[in-house]
């Protein structure tokens, strides 16, 4: 299988956006997409904000990662979080999450990247089953949230 990754651009938005609606939708999330669309152009119109990588098969884009950079004292610099990371259904549990994961390891130890972060819902068996196999473990913390 030939798996490639690409940085996001203006020729992929159209695609991209289509399969956050998926994301979402398969998550159970609120989506707008009049914001969705304003804050793809934000987040990809300024690297300092983070990646959006394209999973593409051949020439065919198959999955999106969005990773976006923060910073940390207790992991010594920068930090990632791994917003959202979706693969189309026909092309899951073929192990393109984890050449997707060993790809955003490598480009993360590339852009000085200390820890990276995501979150799985619990209902999630396979994508938790993935990211154990990865490395990535509970750190016995709750990740709470306020929205402003």
């Amino acid at each position: 299988m030939q798996i490639s990754f690409t940085n996001y651009t203006d020729e992929d938005k159209a695609e991209v956006l289509e399969m956050m609606v998926s994301f979402n939708k398969m998550e159970g999330y609120a989506f707008d997409p009049i914001i969705r669309e304003k804050n793809l152009l934000e987040f990809t119109s300024d690297e300092s904000l983070g990646r959006l990588y394209v999973i593409k098969l051949q020439q065919q884009t198959i999955g999106y990662l969005v990773l976006a950079f923060g910073f940390s004292f207790e992991y010594k610099g920068r930090d990632a979080f791994i917003d959202e990371f979706y693969i189309k259904p026909d092309y899951r549990n073929k192990g393109i999450g984890k050449t997707t994961l060993d790809f955003v390891a490598s480009e993360s130890k590339k852009l000085d990247v200390k820890a990276l972060h995501l979150e799985v819902e619990p209902h999630n068996i396979y994508a938790n089953k993935l990211y154990l196999s990865k490395g990535y473990s509970s750190n016995d913390r709750k990740l709470m949230t306020k929205k402003i």
